[in-house]
């Protein structure tokens, strides 16, 4: 099968740990390797953000990064992309005019706009997944929402135009239903993990205290970092590492407010902001750890938890999102409500006092992430996606589309 992937600002090829660097760019590049692995022929539509980059790049793991030439060739926060989205289907068209996919698959609402203008003209039949909704950064972030304000409407509309959506967890499906989308469009098929690479054996990173918890993610506030710091004061002799953000920290303003509140609570001596840490180390700083804290306010999936999970580490998580899909509360980690620093230090207390139940949850994690999180398997899950709107011949875009433009 022809598989065209659009992921128009997260490229499968990027660093990650920076502003618009995160789960989708692991999701995507893990995704297409898997489908390449099954014996498709996948490419991927990234947008063009540094002018030196090919046209066309041949990854090692079999797929092709096609660079599409939409807005300035530089970086552009994804906020901003929207009005390249119409240049970008361009492109799209023109690049399917040439060879024509059995079926695209988009990636972020943007991706889905610009997959749905190209597919209604060479109709090519459209799967797509938000990794994250409008409605819920807009519920919980209010004024601090720096999407464009026709995000939601967009996505509303990407939802009725593509023929399917691949909803990554049970959270996701019941904010598609209050949208007004159709249950029959949407399929669960959940974020994964390389268990090969975050594996239970391994080297394992040093540490300076008898307990250790890490947190992974970008230095944003919803990601929860600073309950984190106000819990620490109730868990004695542990220390912090919070891995994420540029490679060097000296002048992001996120890293230096955390600093401060870390130095306001008194626990500056136990927090150890690591900033970006390369992908081939992240198995050992997981696995250096007694617990992998994951308490973000919201989280659309979480890829972090996965990951910590196959490295057979217990997970204390927020009980949002695709957290709740993930983390099984007293069997593979524990979840506890977002936003309470409180409750979070008792859970954490806790657990750090009892290594038999810390075991129990990692062993049973690394079970969950091999029966249903490989990406072979969450690639054979998408195959089947692909596969129905082949046997169907369900099109993407309706004349809606046309009222849209």
């Amino acid at each position: 099968m022809r598989i065209a992937m659009v992921s128009e600002h997260a490229s499968p090829l990027a660093t990650l740990g920076g502003a618009d660097a995160g789960g989708q760019n692991v999701h995507v590049a893990a995704l297409a390797a898997a489908l390449v692995r099954r014996g498709h022929d996948v490419v991927v539509h990234t947008r063009r953000d540094r002018e030196a980059l090919p046209d066309r790049v041949r990854t090692p793991d079999g797929y092709e990064v096609v660079h599409v030439p939409a807005g300035p060739p530089h970086e552009v926060p994804k906020d901003e992309l929207l009005p390249h989205m119409t240049e970008f289907g361009r492109h799209l068209l023109e690049d399917w005019r040439e060879q024509r996919p059995d079926v695209v698959h988009s990636h972020f609402w943007m991706s889905g706009l610009a997959s749905a203008l190209a597919a209604r003209r060479s109709r090519v039949p459209v799967v797509h997944t938000y990794h994250a909704l409008g409605t819920v950064k807009r519920r919980h972030q209010g004024d601090r929402d720096t999407s464009p304000r026709q995000r939601v409407a967009v996505e509303r509309l990407v939802g009725h135009e593509v023929a399917a959506i691949a909803a990554t967890c049970e959270d996701e499906v019941r904010e598609l239903l209050d949208m007004g989308l159709r249950r029959d469009k949407i399929t669960i098929v959940p974020c994964g993990v390389d268990p090969d690479l975050f594996d239970v054996a391994g080297p394992v990173a040093p540490r300076s205290a008898p307990h250790r918890i890490v947190s992974v993610g970008r230095l944003l506030p919803r990601k929860g970092f600073d309950d984190l710091l106000a819990a620490l004061p109730l868990v004695p002799g542990t220390e912090l590492v919070i891995a994420g953000g540029p490679r060097d920290l000296t002048t992001d303003p996120e890293a230096r407010r955390l600093t401060a509140v870390a130095e306001s609570l008194g626990v500056a001596d136990r927090v150890h902001l690591a900033g970006q840490v390369a992908r081939a180390d992240m198995p050992a700083l997981l696995r250096s750890a007694d617990i992998v804290a994951c308490v973000p306010w919201y989280e659309p999936f979480g890829i972090v938890p996965l990951e910590a999970m196959a490295c057979g580490v217990p997970v204390v998580a927020s009980a949002v999102g695709g957290l709740t899909d993930t983390v099984v509360d007293g069997v593979t980690g524990v979840l506890t409500e977002p936003r309470d620093p409180r409750a979070l230090g008792r859970v954490l207390r806790r657990l750090l006092a009892d290594p038999s139940r810390r075991a129990a949850y990692g062993m049973s994690g690394r079970d969950r992430v091999e029966a249903r999180y490989t990406w072979d398997g969450v690639a054979a899950r998408t195959e089947l996606v692909y596969q129905s709107l082949a046997a169907t011949g369900r099109l993407a875009a309706t004349d809606r589309m046309a009222v849209a433009r």
